[in-house]
């Protein structure tokens, strides 16, 4: 069976322990990684390991000894619960072991999670667990948490957030890669340890948050918005070399021309979480919300442009393409 993005957060925060088991996929291996955490952990509780009721086997092993995974979702546990076996970084070159074993899975048996990289359509893993009745398949993409998920970490990490806190952090989680999002509200965390009860203010997620993810990525921002068409393309070009990838730039875009956005909305509200908050109303002043809803749209395409299945133009120069444009028309 396969989950949507919103099935599959309910499912893994409530996994169901009669069921053959999961394949967990995505481009970005840490937010494969965190969904698995999650899930194992609503799985089989915190003591699985200890209580070794988790068998884990990289894929290179289970290539080397195919027998291993039949081992372990047969195996009979000393300790009491549900177990499971967890394949790492499957391939289709282990895809028919995979396969093997789910035609001899039988209830009782352990849970068989198996985490992959980007798989195609064509995939014999993926369709053999879309197909399967008892096995469930989910895809991980680069999409932002949405307010759900958002509230349901900030529970995890024992904070309150209430009225624009929330959508502070929203902003936030829009910005950071999952990983770095969850260290920030571990830092919040421990940073409200005096005041547990208390709710997060604005002041508070300004003290923790990252001042900056790239310095060089708020540099391009910053000329897109003051209209520097001129200096964005050798820029771009060092972005490139250091690794920044064009979908970070998109969320990152639209995290700044949102800001702008709400600056140019609500004048006298603070501007929390950047570098230079005069800069910031400046740019906001001189853009205008008309010009920025157009920007924020433009944005929104390009976005959408970049996480589409067909595309097939080189995603950096299609966000360079859309700054030098927010460039110009915001300069016209």
């Amino acid at each position: 069976m396969k989950l949507g993005r919103h099935d599959g957060g309910k499912f893994a925060t409530n996994p169901p322990k009669d069921k053959l088991g999961l394949l967990i996929y995505g481009s970005d291996a840490m937010r494969v990684a965190i969904k698995r955490q999650e899930y194992l952990k609503a799985l089989l509780g915190p003591a699985a390991e200890e209580e070794m009721r988790l068998t884990r086997i990289p894929a290179g092993d289970l290539r080397r000894e195919p027998a291993l995974l039949m081992d372990a979702i047969k195996a009979v546990g000393f300790f009491p619960g549900p177990r499971a076996a967890f394949v790492e970084g499957a391939t289709e070159l282990v895809a028919q072991i995979i396969i093997d074993t789910m035609a001899d899975w039988r209830a009782g048996d352990a849970q068989l999670i198996v985490t992959a990289g980007d798989l195609k359509k064509t995939s014999k893993l993926l369709k053999t667990f879309e197909s399967h009745r008892d096995a469930y398949a989910w895809g991980i993409f680069d999409d932002p948490p949405d307010r759900a998920e958002i509230e349901r970490l900030v529970k995890d990490a024992n904070l309150r957030a209430e009225g624009p806190v929330t959508g502070a952090l929203e902003e936030l989680a829009r910005s950071l890669a999952p990983g770095d999002f969850r260290q920030t509200l571990e830092k919040l965390s421990l940073y409200k340890l005096s005041e547990p009860d208390a709710p997060l203010t604005l002041d508070d997620v300004a003290a923790c948050a990252p001042a900056s993810i790239e310095a060089e990525v708020d540099d391009i921002l910053n000329i897109v918005a003051e209209k520097k068409a001129t200096q964005i393309g050798p820029l771009m070009r060092r972005l490139q070399s250091q690794g920044v990838n064009a979908v970070t730039l998109s969320i990152m875009a639209m995290r700044h021309f949102r800001t702008l956005h709400r600056t140019a909305c609500n004048p006298g509200a603070p501007v929390w979480g950047v570098r230079d908050r005069d800069r910031v109303m400046r740019q906001s002043r001189d853009w205008g919300t008309a010009k920025l809803e157009t920007a924020l749209t433009i944005l929104t395409d390009t976005d959408l442009q970049l996480r589409s299945a067909g595309q097939t133009a080189p995603a950096m120069a299609i966000i360079e393409r859309t700054f030098i444009r927010l460039a110009m028309f915001g300069a016209s």
